[in-house]
Order: structure tokens, then C-alpha cells, then sequence
């Protein structure tokens, strides 16, 4: 079962964190069609927001197709985002998390973590359709690379 976290000091609404949490729990696989999410009043409980705030996530995640609430029952997962490559126990994951290791003995802070991958990300087309990288030396914004992290 998935347990939610809430950060009040993110600036991200309360019922888009609910969202992407669950997207995330879909993506790693520990959320599969058929399982159930935790009742509004199991959220309420253990984050202290209001019901409001679990019900208009819930009906996103439902309008997106993710989910599905069957009255009386709860709200069920109706289809997964998984991917082999991202499950929670790729070999992928645990290349980061050794990654995750030396950033922090190198002395980098989450937010410094945040930028380097967000900035990777940016740099990074996942949309070409030769593969995730584009397939050639102009993969990323489009500018040229030069291996130093100049253009």
C-alpha cells in the first residue's frame, strides 16, 4: 500500500503531490492494476488534510485513467505506468543509488542533486523517435556537445 508524504513548504498543491505520488508508485511498479489506494479517511488520518483534498486526486487520477472508484469498495488501479527499466528493483535503481552515494560524499545537497538531474533531464530528448537520446551529437537542446559540457 502506498503511504503518501506531504510537504507543505513544496509550493506544490496538496492534491497534485497525492497525484504525482501515485503516478510514481505506478511507474516503479509498487502500485498494479486492481490494487486499492488508501480510503480518503485512511489519508485524512495519516497526513491531516482535508477529505476534499484525497477526493479531487483520487478524480484526477481517474479522469487520467490510472484509477478507478467502485462505490461502496474504494478506488482500485485500473492500469500501470511500469516499465522493466524502472521498476524498484532495476539494476537501474540501484546504479543511481550508487550514484546518490558519491554525489553526497562529494559534498551535494538535494537541491544540488535536483539541478544536476533536472538539468540532464532538459539536455535530454525523450520524445526523438531514434531513442531516448536522439541518436547523434546534437541530442539534447539541439546544440552541439563538445564533451567538456560546453556548446
Amino acid at each position: 500500500m502506498v503511504e503518501f508524504r506531504i510537504d507543505r513548504r513544496s509550493g506544490v498543491a496538496t492534491y497534485l503531490q497525492i497525484v504525482q505520488q501515485v503516478k510514481q508508485a505506478l511507474r516503479l511498479g509498487l502500485l498494479a492494476p486492481g490494487d486499492k489506494l488508501p480510503t480518503a479517511k485512511e489519508v485524512v488520518a495519516a497526513t491531516a488534510i482535508n477529505p476534499n483534498t484525497v477526493l479531487k486526486a483520487y478524480r484526477e487520477l481517474d479522469r487520467e485513467g490510472l484509477v478507478e472508484g467502485r462505490p461502496g469498495l474504494g478506488t482500485f488501479v485500473r492500469r500501470s505506468l511500469a516499465r522493466p527499466g524502472a521498476a524498484a528493483d532495476s539494476p537501474l535503481r540501484a546504479e543511481l543509488a550508487g550514484w546518490m552515494d558519491r554525489a553526497r560524499a562529494a559534498g551535494l545537497d538535494r537541491e544540488d542533486v535536483a539541478a544536476l538531474v533536472a538539468s540532464v533531464l532538459e539536455d535530454t530528448r525523450f520524445d526523438d523517435p531514434r531513442g531516448p537520446w536522439g541518436g547523434g551529437p546534437e541530442a539534447g537542446n539541439g546544440r552541439a556537445r563538445t564533451g567538456n559540457g560546453t556548446t
